[in-house]
Parts: structure tokens; C-alpha cells; sequence
């Protein structure tokens, strides 16, 4: 597949581009600064862009069968660039035709687990408390997603962590795994890039953990 990455400097980003190019997918990440990316391979295109220069981003996406996007606030003072910069992304896609998308999100931007016990319901109310800017951005940025003309998927993880790629961990289309609490990037990056020849995901927010 051609597949455009958004956020490639990121965690996630860098994991969803290493992992398309070792499945032989042909793969343009957008960077602002290809200095801070280090992944290389056949396949790979580099492209440097501004995401708030609407003719680049079109440029980016058009042709392309795919749209995966890493982009979220680094920390919670960045609330509020993600549906702007998501924004940006759909209005490019949709110039250009452009329909399947699949994004990060969060798992408390998700449904509540049936069955989750009191301390995994504590700790979700507490994060949600402690983040509620950054989980207010990711809802707006969902909510942009569902008024767009894209078939859009939302990957929503809990506490993420840099441990190594398994392949290995639960999924919940339209909802969120029990006692979910953390995964890994590469395991992020993993479920994003199987989502895109999942039609049972399309316009639907996915849970993942472990």
C-alpha cells in the first residue's frame, strides 16, 4: 500500500513507519525536521512539511491509500493541537479523495470496560481528572473524525510504554479491553497498521492493551 505518516518523529509515528516498510509498504512521513528522524529504508520518502501550509499537506496525501496519523500533545500545556492538526490532515484528505484514516487517540476517550473493578475505574477517573484538557482535544479531534468524509479509525491505548514490539494483545472494536493499562508503542503502531484492511473498524474508535 502508499501510505502517509503524520507525527513520523513521534513514538508511535516512528513505530508505524519501521513496521509499514518492513511490510513492504511504500511510505511517506511527514517531518517539519528531518534532522529529528532517523528511520531509513527502501520504500521510504522522506517529506518535509508544515502542517499548517494546506497546499503541502495535499501534497502529502494525494494518491496515497492510506492516512495513518501519530499526532498528539506531548504535554498537557500543547491541549488543543492535535484536533487543529487533525483538522488540517482531514481538509487535505478530503481536497484530494483521499478516504482511509486511522489515528491515536486514548482510552479514556473510550467507553468504560463492563466489569472493571474499582481500582481500574479509580485510576481512569483520576487520569481523566489530572488530563482533562488534553482528553477534551482528543474528543473534539474524534468528533471532527466523525463529521468527515473519511473512513476514519481511532486507536485508543492506555498508559504507553517503549518496551518491545509482540504482536500480542487484546482489541475491543467500539469499545475498551477489561482492566486495560498499558501497551506499547510498537503494539500501537502494530494495531494501527492492521486496522487498514479491517472494514470492521471503519468509523469506529478500537480499544488495545495488554
Amino acid at each position: 500500500m502508499r501510505l502517509t505518516v503524520f507525527g513520523a518523529t513521534g513514538g508511535i509515528g516512528q513505530e508505524v513507519v519501521t513496521q509499514a516498510l518492513a511490510a513492504g509498504h511504500d511510505v511517506t512521513a511527514v517531518v517539519r525536521d528531518p534532522a529529528r528522524f532517523a528511520v531509513t529504508g527502501t520504500g521510504l520518502t522522506v517529506f518535509r512539511a508544515d502542517l499548517t501550509d494546506p497546499a503541502l499537506l495535499r501534497e502529502a496525501v494525494a494518491g496515497r491509500d492510506a492516512v495513518l496519523s501519530g499526532l498528539g500533545a506531548r504535554k498537557r500545556s500543547d491541549a488543543g493541537i492535535t484536533t487543529r492538526l487533525t483538522q488540517a490532515v482531514l481538509g487535505a484528505m478530503e481536497a484530494e479523495g483521499t478516504r482511509r484514516l486511522v489515528v491515536v487517540s486514548a482510552a479514556p476517550v473510550g467507553p468504560e470496560a463492563p466489569g472493571d473493578g474499582l481500582l481500574d475505574r479509580g485510576m481512569r477517573s483520576m487520569i481523566s481528572a489530572i488530563l482533562k484538557d488534553v482528553y477534551a482535544d482528543l474528543r473534539a479531534m474524534e468528533a471532527a473524525l466523525a463529521a468527515s468524509a473519511t473512513d476514519w479509525t481511532s486507536v485508543r491505548p492506555p498508559k504507553l510504554t517503549d518496551k518491545p514490539l509482540t504482536g500480542v494483545y487484546r482489541r475491543v472494536v467500539g469499545g475498551t479491553p477489561r482492566a486495560a493499562r498499558t501497551i506499547a508503542r510498537a503494539d500501537v503502531a502494530h494495531a494501527m497498521l492492521a486496522c487498514l484492511d479491517d472494514p470492521a473498524t471503519v468509523k469506529q474508535g478500537v480499544g488495545v492493551a495488554y
